[in-house]
């Protein structure tokens, strides 16, 4: 399979963590719905492909996202006690009580910067939200589990339009200091471009959250994706939240479209010299596979152009 020739510059990590979201956050806004068992094999594949930490599910009301409905199921046959981290979104604290019964180690919650989709996605202000994850981190910890933080609509909002560096910063911070180990930067309907990705992290430095607890989720609507991940590589982020073939969307925005795509993201690391530890062949096998499932093509342009090359 071609593969990119390798550059190293100057300054940049020698290694990153891919932080795979494709069977959470791509599956979750598919309309067709993957059997438990194809979910499990998703899974499976994407761990044999060389990724060590993939968000496996959420246990969200079955009733607000059907998709993810039998996250219970696909926990119960896979080894949470392996080398590979599989963190479960949980939203309140019964969504906790199901992940601590089912072996969770590594949870995560997700809250917003914005007023919109605090009550599109929580039913909550921005305010409040922070009232609703706060028992839920405490006891999480309190058990010894490993919580992350997920601050959506870090670059723009369909209800508000712009959002203010400093707001975000705020309702990071919060989330974060509720007792995170890291705090997930989303560009939820893909509208950041790469200086405005370098100025929010500088300020959440400046507030204190260096690159080493940050992590970046970028969606890429308008193309943009690939680009703020390399703004935000040079700034000293070295964790990229990504979905194998570019799956996913959310069901509460509207125009959020598909996450950065896993391969695309590797191939630009591997061009770069960085270690990701991720067999790109194994990677575009997998998303191929999925997008069959789904019925539809996948949207990474590295594995369009590998197979489209391999006919």
């Amino acid at each position: 399979m071609t593969r990119p020739q390798a550059f190293r510059e100057p300054g940049l990590p020698e290694a990153v963590t891919i932080y795979e979201v494709g069977p959470r956050d791509g599956l979750q806004n598919e309309k067709v719905v993957v059997p438990t068992q194809d979910k499990v094999d998703f899974v499976r594949r994407l761990m044999a492909a060389g990724l060590r930490t993939i968000e496996v599910t959420s246990f969200v009301r079955p009733d607000w996202v059907p998709q993810l409905a039998d996250a219970a199921e696909v926990l119960a046959q896979l080894d949470l006690d392996g080398a590979t981290r599989m963190p479960v979104l949980v939203p309140n604290d019964r969504g906790l009580d199901r992940a601590v019964e089912a072996g969770v180690r590594w949870i995560a919650i997700f809250g917003s910067a914005t007023e919109g989709l605090a009550r599109a996605n929580l039913n909550r202000t921005v305010d409040t939200q922070f009232d609703m994850f706060r028992p839920v981190v405490a006891r999480a910890r309190g058990l010894g589990l490993d919580v992350r933080a997920y601050v959506s609509m870090c670059f723009g909002d369909p209800w508000q339009g712009p959002v203010p560096i400093a707001q975000v910063v705020e309702a990071g911070k919060r989330l974060f200091d509720l007792g995170a180990t890291q705090l997930s930067l989303g560009d939820t309907i893909g509208v950041a471009t790469p200086a405005h990705v370098t100025e929010l992290i500088g300020a959440f430095g400046e507030a204190g959250l260096g690159p080493d607890v940050l992590a970046m989720h970028l969606h890429d609507t308008y193309g943009q994706a690939l680009s703020n991940a390399y703004a935000a590589l040079r700034a000293g982020v070295t964790t990229f939240d990504s979905s194998a073939g570019g799956l996913g969307g959310c069901p509460f925005t509207p125009g959020a479209t598909g996450n950065l795509a896993t391969e695309d993201l590797v191939w630009m690391l591997e061009g770069l010299g960085i270690r990701t530890g991720v067999d790109l062949d194994l990677l575009v096998e997998t998303s191929t596979w999925m997008a069959g499932l789904l019925g539809r093509p996948s949207e990474s342009r590295v594995l369009r152009a590998l197979t489209a090359s391999a006919v």
